[in-house]
């Protein structure tokens, strides 16, 4: 079987891996620690090895989305600081273009429509409403895998706080 693998960061890594473990199309999930190119700051996320053929990249970065705020510089949650920036690493060239093409997506979609003479809605590049993505998509350097007590920590603490409401997490995916 043909898997690929991504790897995302934000917020607090044990509630990134209990999203995506059980999704359909997801293999498996790691929580671990990413180093990017040409950075040597080191970021909490997670491994997500999955078949391509059942889930595309699109839809696993729309669930990431859905649970991680791009608009906040670091972190999410309680989980605040370098270490818990969101963001997607990849490894294989193939994925960047499309991943470039969804992070435009992410930091074009909140600015603020300004209305013309003529009556037509634009984007206004230059408004102060714009919300500053911060989210981004870089190629990884380095994967180090957590300790095991950090492996699918939610399974393991069923009671562990998250800022996630998983109820409606679970309802908007249906899964």
């Amino acid at each position: 079987m043909y898997t690929k693998k991504i790897y995302f960061s934000g917020g607090d890594f044990h509630e990134l891996q209990a999203v995506f473990t059980g999704l359909p199309g997801v293999l498996s999930t790691r929580t671990g620690y990413l180093t990017g190119e040409g950075n040597d700051d080191e970021v909490h996320g997670i491994e997500v090895e999955y078949n391509p053929k059942k889930v595309d990249l699109s839809m696993l970065m729309d669930i990431l989305f859905a649970v991680v705020t791009p608009y906040r510089p670091d972190g999410q949650g309680k989980a605040v600081g370098k270490a818990f920036r969101a963001g997607v690493w990849y490894t294989d060239a193939e994925d960047e273009p499309h991943l470039q093409f969804y992070m435009h997506f992410l930091a074009n979609r909140g600015k603020a429509p300004a209305a013309t003479a003529a009556g037509l809605t634009i984007n206004d590049p230059n408004s102060k409403a714009v919300r500053k993505c911060y989210a981004k998509a870089a190629p990884l350097k380095d994967f180090r895998a957590a300790a095991e007590e950090h492996q699918q920590y939610f399974a393991k603490h069923p009671d562990a706080e998250s800022f996630i409401d998983w109820k409606a997490f679970r309802e908007q995916v249906r899964y």
